[in-house]
């Protein structure tokens, strides 16, 4: 009783460090302390956090290179020529500078995760949408969901793919494969829905200037990128960890950055950002505490057997609940070891919804208060009517269609 009163009151720190950040603390100031207390007091016995870091080991490994790379990508001014690209297409009309910031901002995510989409994506349609005198909040709001949607396509999108995808057991290009119709199918309805929802905000004639002249194109940042991008799959086929790959990409693209002196080894330090590393293994040591104190039993209750649509649909709505209520990292670390016993389309469900849940609300995903921090250091005021009018209309409709479209996949492609 002890054991599970501890973990739950670590796991509400944790998450409350991680929401809030009181006093500006990194994540990691709440979470590791947390997870040292789990660990010293028994609730978490010491083979199961050994176990915890083995396999969150690639995982955090993989994010630091990601990180290392869009940030040098964004010093080569890839994410600069990407804000020219959006301002020349979209011309003088805001309905075609959020699609797009549709195209842009999911093929971002898809590529480079949905970090580098809200901390480097985000402040560069701030600054195209200034620039061609259109409301921001339209093309803002859009960043903030697509980090979240667009993140399902490939295991490298988003780290709760990258937890989920050894439990899956398929293959880097099976599980892209599987994952491309709900992708395109989520991501169509957020848009439909964004067109109709800030239809007054994108009928505003833009009082801004014309598109500025093309910016160069940094062909070996997108060179580097492209190869990164191809050697996942190929990776894949003789066994190699997507970590060892980006780590490539990295080096690649650090290693240029150095010898140009673009960049110092302590910004490349702090590029993979270290804290939030460490954030990442103290939650998955909390989170199996938990889990181990009651969450696991409690959830197997609740988590359906099989792959039928009515047991994907509510494994997906569960794992976009739990998301919302612990955040989508605790909710994947939680769910995935119960719904890989019933095979790969089930952990596929519930990537589905601890990925498209989140829009729900500011603490369904960091990556979503990352994005609200961005846009009030821009002076964007974001205001929670506004956000959870857009997330009801946008989120349990996605859910159920990307759900409908991967049951579909798992029918014709077979997993």
């Amino acid at each position: 009783m002890i054991s599970e009163f501890l973990s739950v009151a670590m796991l509400a720190l944790v998450l409350f460090g991680a929401v809030v950040r009181p006093f500006r603390l990194p994540e990691a100031a709440f979470a590791v302390p947390a997870a040292g207390v789990v660990i010293l007091c028994g609730a978490v016995p010491w083979d199961h956090v050994r176990e915890e870091a083995g396999r969150l080991g690639p995982v955090i490994g993989f994010l630091a290179a990601v990180l290392v790379l869009a940030r040098l990508c964004a010093d080569e001014g890839l994410f600069h020529a990407c804000g020219g690209w959006m301002a020349r297409w979209a011309g003088a009309s805001p309905p075609r500078l959020l699609g797009a910031v549709f195209v842009l901002a999911s093929a971002v995510t898809a590529v480079l995760s949905l970090d580098a989409t809200v901390v480097l994506l985000t402040p560069v349609v701030f600054a195209t949408a200034a620039r061609m005198g259109v409301r921001p909040k339209p093309h803002v709001y859009a960043g903030a969901h697509l980090s979240n949607t667009a993140s399902l396509l490939l295991p490298v999108s988003n780290l709760t793919n990258l937890l989920a995808f050894a439990a899956t057991g398929l293959s880097f290009t099976r599980f892209a494969v599987l994952m491309l119709l709900p992708w395109l199918v989520a991501i169509a309805v957020e848009y439909a829905v964004f067109r109709r929802f800030f239809a007054a905000d994108l009928s505003a004639p833009p009082a801004g200037s014309a598109p500025e002249r093309r910016p160069e194109t940094p062909l070996f940042a997108v060179v580097t990128v492209a190869a990164t991008l191809v050697g996942f799959p190929v990776a894949s086929v003789f066994d190699v960890d997507p970590a060892w790959v980006a780590t490539a990409g990295a080096l690649v693209m650090a290693v240029r950055a150095l010898s140009r002196r673009r960049t110092t080894v302590p910004d490349i330090v702090r590029a993979a950002s270290v804290p939030f590393l460490a954030f990442v293994l103290a939650l998955g040591v909390v989170v199996r505490a938990v889990v181990d104190n009651g969450l696991g039993e409690a959830l197997g209750h609740v988590l359906p057997d099989g792959t039928s649509l009515p047991a994907l649909l509510a494994t997906a709505g569960v794992a976009a609940l739990l998301a919302n209520l612990i955040n989508n990292l605790p909710a994947v670390l939680a769910l995935v070891p119960l719904a890989s016993a019933s095979g790969p389309g089930s952990v596929l469900a519930v990537l589905l919804g601890v990925n498209i849940g989140p829009n729900l609300t500011y603490a369904g995903s960091l990556a979503t208060l990352l994005w609200r921090r961005i846009a009030h250091q821009h002076d964007h005021d974001i205001g929670l009517r506004e956000f959870s009018r857009l997330g009801l209309l946008t989120t349990p409709a996605a859910l159920v269609l990307a759900t409908a479209a991967l049951w579909a996949s798992l029918r014709l492609v077979g997993a």
